[in-house]
């Protein structure tokens, strides 16, 4: 199987500079007469070193297709409202303070209708329009300046619990719920749901407005909070499903006595029953999601995967409440769904060699959502039951359509233990099968993120087949998509079946007659970049270089340094000081990169953002240090402002510069 993307008008190289120039899509929604669809588009802008938001419309049939805002800050959040003849979103007030305006559907008569101190991060509105939830932060706890006022200037933080910081900020502020009263032209009477608590709702670092949701009445809404701070937080995943009354201001937990991940609450607008999607471990942040149902009240839950082997990650439901939609990572792809609720029966709605994101109905059997791939990225799809899919917006069409033919190819490869492991291999332009050319073996973060037909703009696979390589991305042991035994074996074993895995992906692919064996990279980032570090010192050979992007370098260091301590836990086994937990011994034995350092001897390069509180840019100084001191041909590259990603234009280009400086100067000799 195979799929290439190809231009007869190729006139240019997929560079750093023009991956950087596309505009983004995402968020479609549709107007309620089905007539419209709403996007937004965020386009970089590398001069300003800055990404800038704006919203996008079109028919509904993909026509007519423009860019609906012009503004100089990012406008988020584009909701339709009163009949689909006004657009509420987010934008900054005249102090620069993000907050919730409004304008007709024609663009006029832009108003400011909300007066939060602090940013809105994003809002929900309720059925009858008449009330709203806004997300905003509050302080976390009491600071220096408020123990000591007269120390006006210092910027101690005094430090008494865990989760002082959290993936790329220092927890100062944490974000509550706010619901008032809604008109169209003011929010007013806002009322913190969680004042005087340190509980945060949605929940850092990845939560937004799918963590809310009101109920059919508009007198009740559910919001998705882990009530737990500092070491309680720190070691735990249970999360839960709380409703609030509006008038009684009480609150009753939906699902009390579920301990993993309780997330994303969807309620059928006519029945008022109520889907979420729920892990079953505390503690285990990558267990199965399951689909569950339940009434509005709590009781009578109902697992409707229990009987389907995989995790989802998005749920929607139909118009008709006959089915949920969802989309999920499923053998190597992020496919659409549904279940029917009654029957539990598991249907394709929208596959093939894709992604999708994001679910917007038009009516019971018609919906929008984005796709991307490898090798090209989000656009927004029209989805029919029982018919092609079409595409319908073309943002990224000037620059892709100037592109060269890649292809991405599916390789079924046999595993030690003799399992058949789904594996991508991304070809380059004019690819020449008589040819023999440089490789990249990619070792994915998560760990247990999927390989599926990602798009992703810092670790673009399509990038690097457009530079002379040929890409290949195993989807090794601790995946979702293959079921749970697969996803979970990862857990406890960081040196095990994983790395066999990449060597047998390794080792196949060199026996390919256009692969040249003495020329392959590895490259990886997070525990990619683990990988990569722990390859470094059991290859073998098999690789001319290496390069790791916040990686995990000390094990033990990193227990220490991180901040979800149950994903330590979970995945590491265990405390370095638990001699009793043979797990833990095990993995601090064989999985720490560091114990291998004294067979290190390939180039490696190093990069990390100082604002990486994941992973500790002093885990990529220690590797730095070691290769130097090893005297292996190393750099690394640092960027004070950027965190577990990177982010910015300019870092984003000078990153991809890099990159391939640093590979083509060991793979294209």
């Amino acid at each position: 199987m195979a799929m290439t993307v190809s231009s007869a008008h190729a006139v240019q190289k997929f560079t750093p500079e023009l991956m950087n120039q596309l505009g983004r899509v995402s968020e479609a929604k549709v107007s309620p007469d089905g007539k419209k669809v709403l996007f937004s588009v965020n386009t970089p802008n590398i001069k300003e070193n800055k990404g800038n938001s704006d919203l996008w419309m079109m028919d509904v049939n993909g026509k007519n297709a423009h860019q609906f805002t012009t503004l100089p800050e990012n406008v988020g959040n584009g909701v339709w409202f009163a009949g689909g003849s006004k657009i509420a979103y987010t934008y900054p007030d005249k102090n620069k303070v993000n907050q919730v305006w409004v304008m007709n559907a024609d663009g006029k008569n832009r108003k400011c209708v909300s007066k939060m101190k602090k940013d809105v991060e994003g809002f929900v509105l309720s059925p009858d329009e008449k009330k709203i939830i806004i997300i905003s932060t509050v302080q976390y706890r009491e600071t220096a300046h408020d123990r000591y006022p007269d120390l006006d200037k210092t910027d101690g933080r005094i430090i008494d619990d865990l989760m002082y910081r959290h993936w790329n900020e220092w927890t100062t502020e944490i974000p509550h719920p706010f619901v008032g009263d809604f008109d169209g032209k003011s929010c007013k009477n806002m009322k913190d749901v969680l004042e005087g608590t340190q509980f945060e709702s949605p929940m850092r670092p990845h939560g937004g407005v799918e963590q809310f949701a009101w109920m059919p009445d508009s007198k009740s809404f559910i919001y998705v909070c882990r009530k737990k701070v500092g070491k309680e937080y720190a070691v735990s995943t249970n999360s839960n499903l709380f409703k609030y009354d509006l008038k009684t201001g009480k609150t009753v937990n939906l699902t009390e006595g579920m301990m993993g991940y309780d997330n994303s609450p969807k309620v059928a607008p006519k029945s008022g029953k109520i889907a979420f999607l729920s892990m079953e471990h505390d503690g285990y942040e990558s267990d199965k999601n399951r689909i569950f149902v339940m009434d509005a009240d709590g009781k009578n839950k109902v697992d409707l995967t229990a009987d389907w082997d995989y995790s989802s990650d998005e749920i929607a439901w139909s118009p008709d409440e006959r089915y949920i939609y969802f989309i999920g990572a499923y053998l190597g792809t992020m496919p659409i769904h549904r279940i029917n609720v009654r029957t539990k029966k598991v249907e394709l709605v929208a596959g093939g060699q894709y992604d999708y994101t994001g679910m917007a109905f038009v009516g019971n059997n018609h919906l929008v959502a984005c796709r991307h791939s490898m090798i090209e990225p989000d656009e927004v799809w029209s989805i029919k039951a029982g018919e092609e899919l079409e595409r319908l917006s073309a943002v990224t069409e000037p620059i892709m359509s100037t592109l060269g033919d890649v292809t991405c190819r599916k390789e079924i490869i046999k595993t030690t233990d003799g399992k058949d492991m789904t594996t991508w291999v991304v070809l380059p332009p004019n690819f020449n099968p008589k040819k023999k050319y440089p490789s990249l073996l990619f070792c994915e973060g998560g760990p247990q993120s999927p390989v599926s037909q990602f798009w992703s703009y810092r670790w673009n696979l399509r990038i690097m087949a457009e530079n002379g390589y040929v890409v290949i991305a195993p989807n090794r042991r601790g995946l979702p998509g293959f079921g749970t035994e697969w996803n979970a074996q990862i857990s406890g074993d960081y040196a095990g079946q994983c790395m066999k895995d990449y060597l047998s992906a390794v080792d196949y692919m060199k026996e390919k007659p256009y692969i040249n064996g003495k020329r392959m990279g590895a490259v990886g980032a997070s525990f990619g970049g683990f990988s990569v570090y722990w390859l470094a010192g059991n290859h073998n050979k098999r690789f001319a270089c290496f390069l790791a992007h916040a990686g995990i370098f000390d094990l033990r260091a990193q227990y220490c340094e991180t901040e979800e301590m149950w994903f330590a836990n979970w995945d590491l086994g265990g405390a370095p000081w638990d001699f009793d937990n043979a797990t833990a011994m095990r993995t601090y034995r064989e999985a720490d990169p560091k114990n291998y350092v004294q067979n290190w001897d390939t180039p490696i390069m190093v990069v990390t953002g100082e604002n990486d509180f994941r992973i500790s840019y002093t885990q990529t100084m220690q590797a730095f240090n070691a290769a130097k001191m090893r005297g292996v041909p190393t750099r690394m590259v640092l960027f004070p402002s950027e965190c577990h990603w990177v982010t910015k234009p300019q870092n984003s280009i000078l990153w991809q510069r890099e990159f391939f400086r640093w590979l083509d100067q060991w793979l294209k000799k």
